[in-house]
């Protein structure tokens, strides 16, 4: 294995490999197009395949749930509960067809195949995503190097993305002529482009050895129980990503480097030359100028090269993209100037899409173009920019109103999700009270309590313990208004800041007999404590 080569190529995988965190990021002429994160403490249960039991059935639904020895059951549609049906509706998708995924079971039909309580091989497509558990399929696949297994299955063909005639009619050959078992179906991957027949055969042995120790373990262990994962991120990427378009991967951690090296010579002694060790003192996300770009690419604001910039917002329900001009200079009219940020748009969003792993509904706000077939190029661009993108992705045309409503497959959490938390302090809101709205507040309730007080012909005097941001607009602001509330009521205020409060919360108490009269303080989080409490 070669250490450290230098030289600039276009298109590289660069790994950073640590204890608790792996990152992987594919460049092109240096610039990062492709980010993935995989964390040592993260479930890894995409892919994977269990032994499962029915739970409950829900005809309303048309879905079952499964226990699969998770925290939480597995949700699987009726369509996707037998194999061979799963099988036969992968095969007519890939001519372009998904209405017969749409089937409907008729009340107690799947309850006699199967019944609650009985068993059922599944593989996760989908991971937990907040309050939801897994979704699952019956319809199995593993990935080899160049070959996709399909257990109950015994289709066989070429991916759709190998378009040369030539080349697909070589592979078909190849295929038809190898030793398949019984009801394992087969699909040529895209990395089988140009391989040998040779390698073919070494990435079959090695799935159908994958395959008969799910099998025994079908055979042999309890339910619910794991019968398959898949491998770790690394390996995952050197496995699918490592094509003749790739000229190099860069591994920071030598012995990590040898393992998905021996493990991709098992099918491919060429691809294990692309494998590199990085040795030098700086950090390689440093060294190739990921970390600048990382940082860059997960702010709310992006700019893009023409001036204009990018506004993402994710929320529980969507994805929100807005695109504004900025300090864009250019075109010979408005509408022209409007195109070129729009263009520019559709191009960093798709990229934008893929290194966020943002999934589900994405509604993107362009800026208002007058012209249909404007439009109609914004639209193009995005499109050709996803095309890049392994997820699968939904368009609709850009509305009159400028909007363009998209969808984008979610298998797992986006990075943002996973990588970040409500800030603690605004609870995810972004936002905080001011100070003046904070002073109203303050005073509308000390109000409240005098006049309670004074019903009550208890002594008048109490401590207003607020943050120190309020009290400066308290003293600098409000001092007047306060002295006309003392005089009013007859009463005594005595004011205290305290930092360790939330700028939203006060404390309204009598130092005397130590009651609190009003409080808005987070119970669960701890404070200086205030006399009373």
């Amino acid at each position: 294995m070669s250490k450290n080569p230098e030289s600039q190529l276009k298109k590289e995988i660069v790994a950073n490999v640590e204890s608790l965190e792996t990152r992987i990021a594919f460049l092109e002429d240096g610039r990062l197009e492709d980010f993935f994160v995989e964390r040592s403490s993260e479930e890894r249960i995409v892919g994977s395949i269990f032994k499962g039991r029915i739970q409950n059935l829900e005809d309303g639904l048309q879905a079952a749930f499964v226990d699969i020895g998770l925290k939480k059951n597995a949700f699987i549609h009726y369509w996707d509960m037998i194999p061979e049906d799963a099988a036969r509706l992968e095969a007519e998708e890939g001519g372009g067809s998904r209405s017969a995924r749409k089937k409907k079971f008729a009340p107690g039909e799947i309850q006699k195949m199967f019944p609650v309580g009985s068993e059922i091989i599944v593989q996760v497509s989908k991971a937990a995503i907040g309050t939801k558990g897994p979704r699952v399929t019956a319809n199995l696949s593993i990935a080899g190097r160049f070959l996709v297994m399909m257990p109950g299955s015994n289709l066989k063909g070429v991916s759709r993305k190998i378009s040369s005639d030539k080349e697909r009619n070589r592979l078909k050959k190849i295929l038809k002529r190898m030793q398949t078992p019984e009801n394992l179906g087969f699909i040529i991957r895209t990395a089988g482009q140009g391989a040998r027949k040779v390698s073919f055969a070494r990435d079959l042995r090695a799935l159908i050895d994958t395959w008969e120790s799910i099998d025994r373990g079908i055979q042999k262990n309890r339910t619910p129980c794991q019968l398959y994962q898949e491998p770790d991120l690394l390996e995952r990427v050197v496995r699918d990503a490592l094509t003749a378009d790739i000229d190099r991967i860069v591994i920071d951690s030598e012995e990590e480097a040898e393992r998905v090296g021996q493990a991709i010579s098992r099918v491919s002694r060429r691809a294990k030359r692309n494998i590199h060790v990085y040795d030098g003192t700086a950090p390689i996300f440093e060294h190739f100028d990921i970390e600048r770009q990382l940082n860059n690419a997960f702010k709310r604001k992006v700019w893009l090269p023409g001036g204009g910039y990018l506004v993402f917002d994710e929320t529980e329900a969507l994805v929100a993209i807005d695109i504004n001009t900025g300090r864009h200079k250019g075109g010979s009219s408005q509408e022209e100037s409007i195109l070129e940020v729009n263009l520019e748009a559709a191009e960093e969003i798709a990229r934008q899409l893929r290194l966020r792993n943002v999934g589900g509904l994405v509604v993107i706000d362009f800026i208002d173009m007058k012209q249909r077939k404007n439009r109609q190029a914004v639209y193009r661009r995005l499109r050709e920019g996803l095309r890049k993108d392994k997820a699968r992705t939904n368009l609709l045309p850009i509305s009159d109103l400028g909007l363009l409503e998209m969808t984008r497959q979610r298998a797992k959490q986006s990075i943002s999700s996973s990588a970040y938390v409500d800030c603690p302090y605004c609870k995810g809101r972004g936002t905080v009270k001011s100070p003046l709205t904070m002073s109203v507040e303050v005073q509308r309730h000390i109000h409240e309590v005098l006049r309670k007080l004074q019903a009550d012909e208890k002594p008048l005097g109490m401590r207003i313990t607020v943050h120190p941001i309020v009290m400066e607009r308290l003293r600098k602001s409000d001092e007047n208004l306060l002295v006309d509330l003392e005089k009013k009521y007859g009463g005594h205020l005595a004011f205290v800041s305290d930092g360790h409060l939330h700028t939203e919360e006060f404390v309204i108490s009598n130092p005397e007999s130590h009651e609190t009269y009003y409080s808005n303080i987070d119970q669960g989080r701890v404070h200086l404590k205030v006399e009373g409490r």
